[in-house]
């Protein structure tokens, strides 16, 4: 919790107002009893009138101020509360955001989100509480004790045997309550995981006919969570009983000890009433602070949460600046890169060495797992290789600033992802200053424009969160423009053309080479036909290179290949595309035809 306390830095000011509006308020609430003893003592007694009159007119005064100092100090305990948290949850999602794919594995989705809200509201409350409490309880406490013992000397033992009482009951429910605070979060964690898992799968859930699998899964959980809320609640609720009966007995001590000594003197009934209302400051003060020390066992954890995602140090470390200079050419080159997973005792990738070029098209195929995505990835830097190096425009991408880095790169991943918002605020994502007609033309170029005209707003239409109105071929697509607006050197495609109708798919590749002639194109792909007209086919077995090449070419010489092809052709197609194979001679084999010939021509 204290670690937190940083954020307070910027309020310091608010504070020091707080504490001196604090500080007003208990002297003046604390000058209250004496001068009421004084009222009965030199008043009320002896019968004196005016004196009543001008004791209690000051004790208007100091009324007045102590209510307009305790308005100040609570105004400014949730200002600088809730700016606090406000703070802390930016400084939380800034990081997270930040966060590269492995160190998010670190950390559930879901319970990223409880530290977001419910976390940080936990530590906000606390934080208010402390404001308000950390000065004026042990004022109340101190002073209190002070003025009881100065006012009547004779009672003192009563404060003694309420003060005990109250921190035995407090320590007796912190006991009691401390050990349960992380398993709450724990199972709110668990919720929260539970709940978005089931609304993100809800299709696959209905369709296998689950729901009464995943209903008694959050109902175990729940039941889990509720039982150990009675639990907490239970114990805690046991203070008020056990508050009310260390009043009571105190105010019947006090009341009976007074009385006695009200018998040897009757002048004694100022000092005790005085009394009175001081052990009572003196068990609210512990009280408050038994309250206060209650609620911070859970805060504590909820910071603790909190400081681990704001400590956590980031697998990838960018620079300042890029060092090196770029090549104007545009290039994407892998040299001996190698890639495994954390404490991960296989490689994904190994000894992966290609050349992608400007103005060509690099396509990556594979079964499942053969490393295809994890490849693509390593461009933008989504993880850093193990071994070997990732060069952009002949710089490695571990040279580059994030910010040069990825204004090189439009990223479409394999799920189109939609941002609530607008059409227009979605394709302009990565280039908000883009103009209208760029935007224009890459929706054209995206096949997008056609069902983006049909639309009640054109591009002012709006978009829900994750882009739920719209069709997995058009969130597709909309991601593609985006990429294409931000006319980057490289284009990313992992598998984004699989939502996409076969002809879909072709109108958009060659409407791609419009925006493509300068910059380098990568495309992982399931289907053949998506590659087929690629420059250059990178083909990946359990990590590792087993052909590179033209379509032709690797049907030709690549048994792996051969494989993919088959299974997605017919016997009748694919007979027809192997004799196509056969007739297929590639550049350097026609040169080294032609030099054959030369040669002996001149022999003849």
């Amino acid at each position: 919790m204290i670690k937190l306390f940083r954020f307070l830095k910027p309020y310091w000011w608010q504070v020091v107002v707080l504490l001196l509006a604090t500080a007003i308020q208990v002297y003046t609430t604390l000058r209250l009893p004496a001068l009421m003893a004084d009222i009965i003592n030199n008043g009320i007694v002896p019968g004196d009138t005016n004196y009543i009159w001008m004791t209690g007119l000051k004790m208007i005064g100091l009324t007045a101020i102590s209510a307009f100092s305790s308005f100040v100090s609570s105004y400014f305990a949730a200002r600088v509360g809730t700016n606090y948290a406000r703070d802390i949850r930016t400084a939380v999602f800034v990081k997270i955001i930040n966060f590269n794919l492995l160190d998010l594995k670190e950390f559930s989705t879901a319970s990223l989100l409880t530290r977001t809200t419910n976390d940080v509201n936990q530590v906000q409350m606390v934080t208010i509480m402390m404001l308000s409490m950390m000065l004026r309880s042990p004022l109340f406490l101190i002073i209190s004790i002070i003025m009881a013992i100065q006012t009547a000397p004779d009672m003192n033992w009563i404060i003694v045997v309420g003060s005990v009482a109250i921190l035995g009951s407090a320590i007796l429910i912190m006991s009691l309550v401390m050990p349960k605070f992380k398993i709450f979060q724990e199972l709110i964690d668990k919720i929260t995981l539970i709940t978005r898992e089931n609304l993100t799968g809800l299709r696959v859930v209905r369709a296998f006919d689950n729901e009464k699998l995943e209903k008694k899964k959050f109902i175990k959980t729940n039941d889990k969570l509720t039982k150990l809320l009675i639990y907490i609640d239970k114990i805690l609720e046991l203070q008020n009983p056990l508050i009310s009966i260390i009043f009571n007995g105190t105010t019947l001590l006090c009341s009976w000890v007074g009385i006695s000594l009200l018998s040897k003197d009757f002048a004694y009934l100022g000092n005790m009433t005085a009394f009175a209302q001081y052990v009572t400051f003196v068990m609210i003060s512990f009280l408050m602070m038994s309250m206060l020390f209650v609620t911070l066992p859970r805060a504590n954890v909820s910071a603790h949460r909190i400081n681990a995602v704001l400590d956590k140090k980031p697998r990838l470390t960018w620079r300042e600046e890029t060092e090196g200079k770029p090549e104007r050419t545009a290039s994407v080159e892998f040299k001996n890169v190698d890639f495994r997973y954390p404490e991960a005792s296989e490689k994904v990738l190994d000894n992966i060495s290609f050349l992608a070029k400007a103005g060509e098209t690099t396509a990556f195929i594979g079964s499942t797992g053969s490393g295809k995505s994890t490849l693509i990835n390593l461009v933008p830097r989504f993880y850093d290789a193990t071994a070997g190096k990732v060069l952009v425009n002949n710089v490695p991408v571990k040279d580059y600033s994030k910010e040069d880095l990825m204004q090189r790169i439009g990223y479409v991943p394999q799920r189109g992802m939609l941002f609530a918002g607008t059409v227009k605020s979605n394709i302009k994502f990565g280039a908000p200053n883009a103009s209208d007609s760029l935007m224009r033309k890459s929706a054209r170029i995206a096949q997008a424009e056609n069902f983006i005209e049909k639309l009640p707003d054109k591009y002012n239409s709006h978009v829900a969160q994750g882009g739920s109105n719209f069709s997995g071929g058009q969130k597709q697509r909309l991601s593609i423009a985006r990429a294409i607006c931000k006319e980057p050197d490289i284009f990313i495609f992992d598998d984004a053309f699989s939502a996409l109708d076969m002809k879909t798919d072709e109108r958009l590749r060659n409407a791609l080479k419009e925006v493509s002639e300068t910059a380098v194109v990568l495309i992982v792909a399931q289907r053949v036909s998506t590659i087929k007209n690629a420059d250059q086919i990178v083909v990946l077995d359990n990590g590792r290179i087993v052909g590179k090449g033209r379509h032709l070419e690797l049907l030709k010489d690549c048994k792996v290949y051969q494989e993919i092809v088959k299974s997605q052709l017919s016997d009748k197609e694919y007979a027809v595309e192997l004799k196509m194979a056969s007739k297929y001679t590639t550049p350097e084999e026609e040169e080294s035809t032609e030099t054959m010939k030369g040669a002996q021509y001149a022999k003849a």
